[in-house]
This record gives C-alpha cells, sequence and structure tokens, in this order.
C-alpha cells in the first residue's frame, strides 16, 4: 500500500520552492508536494508607490525581474487592462496596493493580473455606490488621476479630502494646479525642494506647465486617496502650501493670501 502511494505522488509532484522540517515523514513530504504546497512570500505595496517602486520592492525579494515587470505594467498591459476593464495600456494608478501573498514562481504577468484584479474588487466593486454617487463631476478614469495626486500630496489624512477639494476647485475655475506631485513624477525622482527651474521642466505631467489634469496617474493611490478624490470636500480653498516637515497645510482662497501663508510657512 505504501508503495502504492509513493508510487502514485511521485506522478502528480508539481515543481515550486517548498518549506519543509526535519520532522516531517516522507509520506507527509510528498502529499506537500503532490498538494502544490509551495512556499508564499507576504510582500506589502504601501498606498503612494509608482510601477517602477513596485518593481523594486519585488525584486528586493527575488521574486520578479524588475525592467520587465516595469515593461510590461507602463506598456505593455494593454492585455491585462482589457480583461479587467482598465481604460489604459499604462497601469499606473491601477496596481492596487496591499499586501500580498505570492509564490516565488509567480511571473511578472501573473503578478500584474493579481494587483489589476485587486484594484477591480477593492475599488470598482468595493466603492461602487460611492462611484455612483460621487460629486467631483470627473469620471472615474480622471478621479484615479486626481487620487494620485492627492496620495503624493497629502501627509494627514484629515486632509486628503481638503486637498481634493482645492484640486477640483482650480479645474472647475481653469486654472492649472501647479501641483509638485506632478513635477516630480516628471523628473523621474523624488526631491526635498523643487528648484524654480524644475518647474519649467517639458513633460505633459508637469501641471505648472500644462492645463487639467495630467494625461494618467502618477502613482498607484489608495483606497483613502480614492476617496477623498470621489468626494472632495466643499470649500472655496484654491491654494495650500506645506508648512515645513509637519505635514500640515495651510489652505487660502486668494493668491496674497496664499503668498502671506508661504511666508509664514517658512518662518518669515
Amino acid at each position: 500500500l505504501l508503495a502504492g502511494r509513493l508510487l502514485g505522488d511521485l506522478q502528480h509532484l508539481k515543481a515550486g520552492e517548498y518549506e519543509l522540517s526535519p520532522s516531517m515523514t516522507p509520506v507527509e513530504i510528498l502529499d506537500k508536494l503532490a498538494r502544490g504546497d509551495v512556499k508564499a512570500y507576504w510582500v506589502t505595496v504601501p498606498e503612494g508607490v509608482t510601477i517602477k517602486e513596485i518593481a523594486a520592492i519585488f525584486h528586493e525579494m527575488q521574486l520578479i525581474d524588475p525592467t520587465r515587470f516595469i515593461t510590461l505594467a507602463s506598456r505593455g498591459g494593454i492585455r491585462v487592462g482589457a480583461e479587467y476593464g482598465v481604460p489604459r495600456k499604462n497601469l499606473e494608478g491601477y496596481l492596487f496596493p496591499d499586501t500580498y501573498k505570492v509564490p516565488r514562481a509567480v511571473t511578472e504577468q501573473q503578478l500584474i493580473r493579481i494587483m489589476v484584479r485587486s484594484f477591480q474588487q477593492q475599488v470598482e466593486r468595493g466603492l461602487a455606490q460611492e462611484i455612483a454617487e460621487r460629486t467631483n463631476g470627473l469620471s472615474l478614469e480622471e478621479t484615479i488621476v486626481l487620487a494620485s495626486l492627492v496620495e503624493r500630496e497629502a501627509r494627514l489624512a484629515e486632509e486628503r479630502a481638503r486637498i481634493a477639494g482645492v484640486l477640483v476647485n482650480r479645474l472647475r475655475k481653469g486654472m492649472r494646479l501647479e501641483c509638485d506631485a506632478t513635477v516630480q513624477y516628471a523628473l523621474g525622482k523624488t526631491k526635498e525642494r523643487l528648484l524654480y527651474s524644475d518647474l519649467k521642466v517639458n513633460s505633459p505631467y508637469n501641471t505648472y506647465r500644462i492645463s487639467g489634469l495630467p494625461p494618467a496617474p502618477i502613482c498607484n493611490p489608495g483606497l483613502a486617496s480614492i476617496r477623498a478624490a470621489l468626494n472632495p470636500e466643499k470649500h472655496d480653498y484654491l491654494f495650500y502650501v506645506a508648512v515645513g516637515k509637519t505635514g500640515r497645510h495651510i489652505f487660502t482662497r486668494t493668491f496674497a493670501e496664499h503668498k502671506d501663508a508661504i511666508r509664514k510657512a517658512r518662518g518669515g
């Protein structure tokens, strides 16, 4: 009986990385291999990271080829996007930040599918009512772009909806968003303080130069920022400035008030 069991299991062994212990019997080991009970890795993708940063996170765990992941997610994701109803080839904004359990053998394409599927489940299904009742006057695609700006601009949870409100107010008035986070994305790096020359970078993402929203999200936002973008706080603020490294912002209604706020924020 044992020989028959062993021979039967040997025909159904599944390749992969397995976690075994010295106390396990041969039969227990074979059962594990026959079930395909491979070792899985828990990987956390935080809110606000980009495709490149996600690739680095999984590469650090030696799970993927980062170059292939970036290529598929930024230029070759149209098949995955169409499969899950994502309206664009570049999947920035649609790789949902979460904690994922993945096996060593996961492919870059499989990982992208897992993350886009999570976006669909958590956002399109999980927030279906909020999406239907949104007050921002934007399409869902535009809302995800807005949410990505909120994710990178807001440091305090209580300011997310207020910052979203400022950006929506500026859009409605035809004002350029002049959002520093979009310049950082256009530059391809994060700088503690932007220079005046940085604001002139020639990019469709530079909202100091272009009108309206950038053409696509600048990061992959979490649920809190998406909720804030769906239902921005209603107010008449048009400007905000960060107060040092506190994470707090001063919100103002006029450019004159904004200039005063900048002086205060810088200790002037």
